[in-house]
């Protein structure tokens, strides 16, 4: 008996540290769905804020699904194989879809072909619930874009070969509001290159409340100097043209019309004679008689709010914005339906809050105050009179969802969990879709009431959280640095067995750009997160730093960069290094490097440059060498023009600093890049072997600024994460 007691206890002693064992992560963890979490995605609110729809793929068909957010129950409001159109032999894929106002009727897309990031050409279908039968939109053989029903869903407008057209969906009869439209001169309805990229619409046409006029954009960009990409894999490789308007140079001109259905005529908003200012918004008022536009100088320091009244064409301007660097456009105008009022967001108080104006542009309160920013703007119950908003004022690491009346008093917190909490509100302010993440806690998703009351858990990723304890994986530790020009936020990634007698390589991650921020404490399951969780099991520590300009942190830690890009940004990732190295004996100083992407490979260039005594390696993804080569709208918001600031341009470009990279240098461009231009590579590169500074680069033919498509990806990061076991 003692003999086997024994035997018990060996077995136990050895099995033990066996199921105690964490796996182990492996390279291919980065591109499997091992650590993809489960969401709720696409919600689409109905009217009655008690349901929602989704799209879901089931068995080959592709369903719009009608959720009871109480109940959890579904029922299928339409699928693929209900589609049927005269004509038409493959099936009409729903791939996106939108609801007319009484949801009677659905307007489809399918065939979806993208143009460039927000840009998209595709075939639309209208499907009538009453009837069950469907139609074409248009019965032209080429694909539209940016179709919508109007208002009553009687009629639809959308934009093909840069004209504007409505569409009476009883009698199919169709009209052109333009016909002027032309490849790379005149654009009616959709959005130029610039404005796509910059302002982030490209729909350009907006229809009344009450759906009797449409409002829209004409650009006209004859004087806009092209930009060509070469399209390689042909015998003779081709050209992609498109008008690209450089710093410095001329940009598109704009004009705001209003087209009356009923009268079959545009009226010409009198926006002012500049040809150099932008209109980077256009919101419809309660009615149809007077629309709100947005105007800035080309300067972006400046903005107008006018009011024009869309008969005439004549307007006002009823609040004007000025900063002593620039202004922000953001998308929280809105227009009260009691017609007197209007509700808007500004940091002119230094940080970014919520304010309420009459008619006339004075402002009534600022609803919101404190050293905190409103990040996201929910909306305003005019019923129970209560704003919603998260904001940072738990901290610029967290969001948070509260409440408030219009008076600023009875705020209330309704979220709780230290993290990150993204909201999605219903359209009638009952309910609201919490989705709440931590740097150990994967996204969980639960409804609630809008008191905050939770009604029931949609998905809690348990799998997900299970199979992460399984594994030995970092988990951010968050760090203060406290420099001599500011404290900065960042967060440290270290081995599963990190010894703190020992030496550790550090690879900083950046990006850095204006209103950015790296430093979240949220849960990250991307490509380049779990790239960063395996170097750390091959030894490396990872680092991220938000350094001044970037966001959530007020308007003076912002803007302090305002006219001096690659500067202040780049002194504060070089003495981030000097004081971690100073202060943790754990880090190797002779093993430091850096990567980013975009701003971040502009970043990761210029630090190797300029911080060569700290930084021996760096790797750059799609950079920007010089801000002589990028877009007007970006880069002179932040820089001026280059004739105005010409020494913020010459010390802010890599181009400059060629000569002083010293160390390990890996420079990754993808030919197609329409947003940061190959050019940039192709010049530094001039730079470089005239300076005889040893580098190596890997280019990839038409893939685009996210170098996608393929096994690309895989290849890119397999390529990356070779270079640092390599050189670092």
């Amino acid at each position: 008996m003692k003999r086997l007691f024994f035997l018990f206890i060996v077995i136990g002693w050895l099995v033990q540290p066996i199921q105690a064992q964490k796996k182990t992560l492996t390279y291919s963890h980065i591109f499997n769905d091992t650590f993809s979490p489960e969401g709720i995605r696409n919600v689409n609110w109905m009217k009655d804020g008690r349901y929602y729809t989704t799209l879901k793929r089931v068995n080959g068909d592709i369903e719009i699904r009608k959720y009871d957010i109480l109940s959890g129950d579904y029922d299928v409001l339409l699928s693929t194989s209900d589609l049927k159109v005269k004509g038409r032999d493959k099936p009409i894929i729903i791939q996106d879809y939108q609801f007319s106002a009484d949801e009677s009727k659905l307007l489809i897309e399918t065939d979806i072909e993208a143009i460039w990031r927000r840009s998209t050409r595709e075939n639309y279908f209208i499907y009538n619930f009453k009837t069950g039968k469907t139609q074409k939109l248009t019965q032209s053989e080429k694909k539209q874009q940016y179709a919508q029903l109007s208002p009553s869903g009687e009629k639809a407008a959308f934009v093909q070969d840069n004209n504007l057209y409505w569409v009476d969906l009883k009698t199919g009869e169709e009209t052109a509001i333009t016909t002027d439209g032309e490849h790379n001169k005149i654009i009616n309805g959709a959005t130029d290159w610039v404005y796509e990229e910059e302002f982030g619409f490209a729909k350009a046409w907006y229809w009344s409340p009450q759906g009797e006029k449409i409002a829209f954009y004409r650009f006209d960009e004859s004087d806009v100097k092209e930009f060509f990409m070469t399209e390689w894999g042909h015998l003779y490789p081709g050209q992609t043209r498109f008008k690209y308007p450089k710093a410095g140079e001329t940009n598109s001109t704009v004009k705001i019309g209003v087209y009356d259905l009923q009268e079959d005529k545009t009226t010409w908003m009198n926006i002012g004679a500049d040809e150099e200012q932008y209109i980077p918004r256009l919101n419809w008022t309660a009615t149809s008689s007077t629309l709100a536009i947005r105007r800035m100088n080309r300067l972006q320091n400046k903005q107008d709010l006018m009011l024009a009244n869309t008969s005439t064409g004549e307007t006002e301007v009823i609040k004007t914005e000025k900063s002593d660097a620039w202004i922000d456009v953001n998308d929280d105008l809105k227009f009260l339906d009691n017609g007197e009022q209007f509700v808007y967001t500004s940091e002119e108080s230094g940080y970014n809050h919520i304010y309420l104006y009459n008619k006339g542009g004075k402002q009534i309160r600022q609803v919101t105050k404190g050293d905190w920013e409103v990040t996201n703007y929910l909306g305003y119950n005019e019923q129970t009179d209560r704003f919603y908003y998260v904001s940072t004022e738990e901290s610029p690491l967290q969001r948070h969802l509260y409440s408030i009346k219009s008076n600023g008093s009875d705020k209330k917190k309704l979220t709780s969990g230290e993290g990150w909490h993204s909201i999605n509100m219903s359209k009638d302010f009952k309910y609201y879709i919490e989705t709440y993440s931590a740097p150990s806690i994967p996204p969980q998703y639960t409804l609630h009431e809008i008191n905050g009351k939770e009604v029931r858990s949609l998905e809690k990723n348990m799998e997900l959280q299970q199979r992460l304890a399984d594994y030995d994986l970092p988990t951010k530790e968050f760090i203060k640095l406290p420099l001599e020009q500011a404290e900065l936020n960042g967060y440290m990634l270290k081995p599963h067995d990190f010894d703190p007698s020992k030496k550790y390589p550090v690879l900083f991650y950046v990006y850095g750009g204006p209103g950015s921020q790296t430093v979240q404490k949220n849960f990250g399951s991307g490509q380049r997160a779990m790239w960063h969780r395996y170097l750390t099991q091959e030894g490396y520590i990872i680092v991220s730093v938000d350094n001044r300009g970037t966001g959530a942190r007020g308007r003076n830690f912002e803007k302090q960069i305002y006219k001096q890009l690659g500067q202040y940004e780049v002194e504060d990732q070089i003495n981030a290094a000097d004081y971690l190295i100073d202060t943790y004996d754990f880090i190797d100083e002779d093993r430091v490097g850096i990567w980013g992407w975009s701003y971040g490979g502009y970043m990761s260039s210029m630090v190797l440059a300029r911080g060569g005594q700290t930084f021996d390696t760096a790797i750059a993804v799609a950079p920007v060498t010089t801000w002589r080569f990028y877009d007007t709208i970006y880069t002179e918001r932040f820089m001026q023009t280059p004739q105005m600031n010409p020494e913020g341009y010459r010390e802010g470009s890599v181009l400059n600093y060629a000569d002083q990279i010293d160390g390990n240098y890996l420079l990754v461009h993808g030919t197609g890049d329409d947003n940061v231009h190959f050019q940039n590579s192709v010049e530094l590169i001039n730079r470089l072997v005239a300076s005889e500074v040893r580098f190596e680069t890997m280019y990839y033919p038409n893939r685009n600024h996210g170098i996608y498509g393929g096994n690309t990806r895989e290849h890119l990061y397999k390529m990356l994460n070779d270079y640092i076991l390599e050189n670092l």
